[in-house]
């Protein structure tokens, strides 16, 4: 997409909001994503790994794993990236993949929730950060933001609310939490440290 969460990672390690931390590549599945621009203004290694390219999805799963372990990261934050992840990656990098998601999840998530219009929603909307798992939106919460809905709010208006005011905030701030060791799962509960 348009790669607002990246650069807010790019901006919040820029600013020292994020600590003990760098961006080791930005991997895409669109050759077209503006998030691999934004890679490329920071200095930071871009990659696109589509599922076009490959024959089968196996082979494109098989690739995904390859270049992941190529780069070897810590942690891999997903922003906008409605690819399936393939199991053999969340066993590869088990509790080292996050996700953000723009509502409060478990009430406004899995298959379909993009489709949901502003009326269609409760009171408030929000985003979550969560750890991945092998189910849809199912992982461990690590933190979430709600965001009020207004008179007169359009989806676009309410979606850019909820960027500014949640997850431009709560992303960062789960990722330099994880960097410092504050984040672990427990039982399949997140616990997270002050």
């Amino acid at each position: 997409g348009g790669g607002t969460n990246l650069q807010a990672i790019i901006d919040a390690i820029a600013a020292g909001k994020i600590t003990d931390t760098e961006i080791a590549a930005v991997i895409s599945n669109n050759k077209n994503a503006y998030a691999l621009e934004r890679a490329k203004q920071a200095g930071i290694k871009d990659i696109v790994v589509s599922p076009k390219d490959f024959e089968t999805r196996e082979v494109f799963n098989e690739n995904l794993l390859k270049t992941l372990q190529e780069v070897n990261p810590d942690l891999i934050v997903l922003a906008g990236y409605l690819v399936v992840i393939p199991e053999s990656v969340i066993d590869a990098f088990e509790n080292r993949i996050i996700n953000i998601h723009p509502s409060l999840i478990p009430a406004f998530c899995g298959t379909g929730y993009y489709g949901l219009k502003v009326h269609e929603a409760a009171l408030k909307r929000g985003a979550t950060v969560h750890f991945v798992d092998k189910g849809t939106d199912t992982g461990p919460i690590i933190m979430q933001k709600a965001v009020a809905v207004q008179n007169g709010d359009t989806p676009k208006v309410l979606q850019q609310r909820v960027m500014e005011q949640a997850e431009w905030n709560i992303l960062p701030a789960a990722i330099d939490k994880i960097a410092h060791g504050k984040v672990r799962i427990e039982d399949g509960i997140t616990v997270v440290e002050d």
